[in-house]
């Protein structure tokens, strides 16, 4: 069954134990896997790992050994509680293997839990869970947390806010990654150890990062909008700010598959972005075939910068890839 994200967002919180399984699946890895870490602990408790009641397997693993996964789901726990078992990263390589696992399941055996990128509606995963009538497939959006999401992540953290202060948190989910948004939390909770007064809007100044996704946004839309001459003293700006390269190229990826996205589904609906207008307008002008270039540029930029035989200044060569976007995109 799909789950919307309105209607996940309760059974994230409260997990309904006698489920088959639950597909969390997005573009953004990060929100995956913060997400399946939230439905995980409120699913099986803080000690489920210890307690060997949850089993992890990467997809690539699974394949070369597909009776892992129903062992797992098939194994008897020494400890009681709810168990499940995790499969990362899952695409239709492994179709087959999760289908089996579904079909086979029974009440009392191990939850399937399956984390996935970006999937197709082709896809045979998310059919498979969407088909199925005791499990779920919800998929992650590139939204930042709402106030219900901060709030409940203070209250978690043990944190109470001032008026000020809360509008500040909800400014800066909006403009950070979600793992670099919990890491502020928790900053900030260490900050007020000891300290039983609510937060204010110097606890968070002394706790927020530098340099947040809004100024990064600026190099984007520069490029994007094919702006070639701006690059330099952008980037300039970003070096000076401590604004890692890999970050940089990974951020550009995403925004230049949103606009993909946009340019090759003209009328869906537009996640993650936000000013939607100017993503509109920036897909438009670059079309679905220039846009798959680009993402072959980030792409190949980005193997670079990881490679262990690669020398050359990190911010130099994404300075370069950007330079080699906006030329790409004026072209007519």
């Amino acid at each position: 069954m799909k789950l919307s994200p309105r209607e996940a967002k309760p059974y994230f919180t409260r997990p309904d134990p006698a489920r088959t399984g639950l597909l969390i699946y997005g573009s953004d890895a990060m929100r995956v896997a913060l997400k399946r870490q939230e439905f995980l602990k409120n699913l099986l408790g803080a000690n489920a790992e210890e307690e060997m009641r949850l089993s992890r397997m990467p997809a690539g693993e699974l394949r070369r050994d597909p009776a892992m996964l129903l062992d797992a789901i098939k194994a008897v726990g020494f400890f009681p509680g709810p168990r499940a078992a995790l499969v990362e990263e899952a695409n239709d390589n492994i179709a087959k293997i999760l289908l089996d696992a579904l079909k086979d399941w029974q009440p009392g055996d191990a939850q399937i839990i399956v984390t996935a990128g970006d999937l197709k509606k082709t896809s045979k995963v998310l059919k498979a869970f969407e088909s199925h009538p005791n499990a779920y497939a919800t998929p992650i959006y590139d939204n930042p947390p709402d106030r219900a999401e901060i709030e409940q992540m203070l209250k978690d953290a043990g944190l109470t806010p001032e008026a000020d202060a809360m509008a500040a948190l909800s400014d800066l989910a909006r403009t950070l990654d979600p793992g670099d948004f919990r890491q502020t939390l928790e900053k900030i909770t260490l900050y007020k150890l000891g300290d039983s007064t609510p937060i204010g809007l110097d606890d968070i100044a002394a706790c927020a990062p530098t340099s947040t996704e809004a100024e990064v946004d600026d190099i984007l839309h520069v490029v994007a909008e094919t702006r070639a001459a701006e690059i330099g003293p952008v980037m300039s700006k970003l070096q000076g700010q401590g604004v890692n390269a890999v970050t940089l190229t990974i951020m550009a990826t995403r925004h230049f598959r949103t606009l993909y996205r946009i340019a090759a589904n003209p009328g869906a609906p537009i996640y993650g972005v936000r000013d939607r207008d100017r993503a509109m307008r920036q897909a438009r002008n670059w079309g679905a075939a220039k846009l798959e270039t680009a993402l072959a540029v980030l792409t190949e930029t980005d193997l670079k910068l990881r490679s262990a035989g690669q020398h050359a200044p990190a911010l130099a060569l994404v300075e370069r890839a950007f330079i080699r976007l906006a030329m790409l995109g004026a072209q007519r």
